[in-house]
């Protein structure tokens, strides 16, 4: 199981640096490598769908940015199906969530930590 080393440097509305990139898309922040291309089907709706390539990796925590202002909603039914996979899932505003990821990943290494970061709304 791979453990997650790479530290968000930086979140502000549209932009998030890691490990000195800057994205200014939506991201996944997987154990070995970070995906810049997250969008999901309906946008700032989370559905199951949209955490395909996620729980196939089958992180212990799955960390979920829910945008700036929390504006992306997720849905009772899709924390049953990442819980349903024996996976935790902290849910809460991107900056909030980009604290805990950077917290989680010192404090448990232990534990394979996955971040999906919505970046504005």
């Amino acid at each position: 199981m791979l453990k997650n080393s790479m530290k968000i440097g930086h979140y502000s509305f549209g932009r998030i640096v890691i490990e000195g990139k800057t994205y200014t898309t939506d991201v996944i922040i997987y154990p070995d490598r970070i995906d810049p291309s997250w969008w999901r089907k309906k946008g700032h709706l989370l559905q199951i769908d949209d955490l395909r390539d996620i729980i196939v990796t089958r992180p212990d925590i799955l960390v979920i940015g829910t945008g700036y202002s929390g504006l992306m909603v997720v849905p009772d039914d899709t924390v049953n199906f990442i819980k349903a996979k024996g996976i935790m899932s902290i849910i809460e505003k991107t900056s909030a969530a980009v604290d805990t990821f950077n917290r989680l990943i010192t404090e448990r290494p232990d534990r394979s930590i996955i971040a999906a970061l919505h970046l504005t709304c």
